[in-house]
């Protein structure tokens, strides 16, 4: 459902949600996780100045959900196709968002002036680790509308020490009642295995400065694969959080990354 401050930007695809906040310079693209939201990708724009555009991918939100294959490909379009419509020159990736702004500087290594990929999951090798499971299983609890199902697997994403937390387990539920609601269960049957890269050697072509962002104990993105996305990018810079959640633990030194880098 489209909310009273959304807009729809109209492909050849199908429309997009997406919402505008803030003003003036820098404008920044916010693109969410697998699963994710409009919402659940705002903490992230928190103070970072200027103007934000955040998204929602095919099948999320109030956006279409089109007969084409679910892949990195279409994903990178969409975010492309967002980004030149507001006139974007920053982005902000989210684990799936991280793999389209990649496929995206793999076609077109100089399309935004800064980037921040935050908890990258996958480069040019397909998963095969215990998330991916989870993911499908995800899938299944998705299309028979059990939301109490989704909400505890959502929970068994969260670091061990927060999820008693009132405030987590009340995000999962609400995250899962969205889930449900929309056709995200043929992203999670389809993404995990797909590749964001052809070949991540491809990246040695963008100059651009780019942030990568990862957490300690977190299975469903690996450090290894924010380390090996940082040696193959001329400009990186990485920051390894320790365990404990991106956000539920880290939020005040992540706002302070993200306020400097993209300032």
């Amino acid at each position: 459902m489209v909310t009273s401050r959304s807009s729809i930007l109209e492909t050849p695809e199908g429309g997009l949600e997406y919402l505008t906040t803030g003003s003036g310079a820098p404008h920044t693209v916010f693109a969410h996780g697998l699963a994710g939201s409009i919402p659940t990708t705002r903490p992230f724009g928190s103070g970072v100045p200027g103007t934000h555009t955040y998204f929602h991918f095919r099948g999320h939100g109030a956006s279409s959900s089109p007969e084409s294959p679910w892949s990195y490909s279409y994903l990178a379009d969409e975010l492309d196709a967002v980004a030149a419509h507001v006139n974007a020159t920053q982005a902000l990736g989210v684990s799936m968002g991280a793999g389209a702004i990649c496929h995206l500087l793999e076609r077109r290594p100089d399309r935004f002036e800064r980037v921040v990929l935050a908890l990258p999951a996958v480069l040019d090798t397909p998963r095969t680790d215990t998330a991916l499971r989870r993911l499908l299983e995800m899938a299944q609890l998705a299309d028979e509308r059990d939301v109490d199902g989704v909400t505890e697997l959502l929970l068994l994403e969260q670091p061990a020490e927060h999820r008693g937390s009132e405030l987590v387990r009340r995000w999962c539920a609400d995250q899962a009642r969205v889930i449900v609601r929309t056709d995200v269960s043929r992203a999670l049957r389809t993404i995990p295995h797909a590749v964001a890269l052809h070949d991540r050697r491809s990246l040695r072509e963008v100059s651009t400065p780019v942030l990568i962002l990862a957490c300690e104990d977190d299975p469903a993105h690996p450090v290894w694969v924010a380390r090996e996305l940082a040696e193959v990018l001329p400009n990186a810079h990485l920051e390894v959080l320790p365990p404990g959640g991106i956000l539920w633990t880290h939020r005040a030194r992540v706002r302070e990354l993200l306020k400097g880098f993209l300032a």
